[in-house]
């Protein structure tokens, strides 16, 4: 697969979605929301991740299955190509403020010139796409090894245009740590099974609860994604977490998506909080570990019923 321009090889549907193709695949982008958490329970879509859904004679065929078959040669100009159709497909969407999640993987690039043209296609997607740079989040979906001078110029080049810049699978180790110290990041994607075991145990939460305010006070937004339990949600919200995703909120969905119907922009001030009284109760959840309905019996403040996109009083 050879890419001539930024936007070889798209076709555009009917329903103004993009897609492309390798070989005998369509490529079709999905989309799942990234939420953010607001006063009162409220939660809007801050993003979106891109995520690639291909299929072959109209059958769908996981993303792990069509990988391996793609040539060496040609999985740079695959990649590149994927991000472009989700920032397009973003930019369909009736939405001012949502950003896109595209994924990267500095290894693929053989040297800073490749880099340069890769931010100069994002540049070109995310212009025709009518988002500005701030809107386009740089995901590095590989950890930093022996080339960290090279990946250091390449995250110097996204933010000298506006993009920013996230790494993906932060799990607290010594590694995760040292990408953090080099990247800089905007956003930190923690792991999600290691998320999702700490929460489920008292030492755990107090762990991340220290990790969620250390990152949020030095600037960076923690995102915990998935998340597919709404009890998993519910105690994200008591660490503050500024932002979720996961099938317990959303399960992606194949552009043009549905989401500008079910989850309209939130357009209203939210620099006022939302007036309500607490109540004191205890909260039903489910246990990952062993299926069965445990209750919490210390008296804690009764959450409001979570709305999308509207506020509620």
């Amino acid at each position: 697969m050879i890419v001539k321009s930024t936007f070889s090889n798209l076709v555009r549907a009917e329903d103004g979605s993009y897609s492309t193709a390798y070989g005998p695949f369509v490529l079709k982008s999905a989309l799942q929301p990234i939420f953010q958490q607001l006063e009162g329970g409220l939660l809007d879509i801050d993003a979106f991740e891109g995520l690639v859904r291909p299929f072959r004679d109209d059958e769908p065929v996981a993303p792990g299955q069509f990988f391996p078959l793609v040539a060496p040669k040609d999985i740079a100009d695959v990649d590149s190509i994927l991000r472009t159709i989700h920032i397009l497909n973003t930019g369909r969407l009736n939405r001012a403020r949502a950003k896109i999640f595209v994924n990267f993987h500095p290894g693929l690039f053989r040297n800073p010139q490749d880099m340069r043209h890769e931010v100069d296609r994002i540049r070109i997607a995310a212009n025709e796409a009518g988002m500005g740079a701030e809107r386009i989040v740089c995901e590095i979906s590989e950890k930093a090894g022996e080339d960290a001078p090279v990946l250091q110029h390449f995250i110097e080049s996204l933010r000298e245009i506006g993009f920013r810049i996230a790494i993906d699978e932060y799990g607290a180790g010594d590694s995760d740590l040292e990408r953090v110290k080099l990247l800089k990041p905007d956003y930190v994607k923690f792991e999600a099974a290691w998320v999702r075991d700490f929460l489920d145990n008292s030492a755990g939460f107090a762990l991340l609860n220290v990790i969620v305010r250390q990152f949020v006070d030095a600037g960076i937004q923690p995102v915990f994604e998935g998340l597919e339990e709404i009890w998993q949600v519910d105690l994200c919200a008591e660490l503050s977490v500024p932002l979720l995703q996961g099938y317990a909120l959303s399960r992606p969905e194949l552009a043009p998506t549905s989401f500008d119907l079910r989850f309209p922009e939130l357009l209203l001030p939210l620099d006022e909080p939302v007036a309500r009284e607490p109540a004191l109760g205890s909260v039903m959840f489910e246990s990952p570990r062993f299926g069965e309905t445990e209750r919490r019996s210390e008296a804690r403040a009764v959450r409001p019923v979570r709305a999308f996109g509207k506020r509620q009083f």
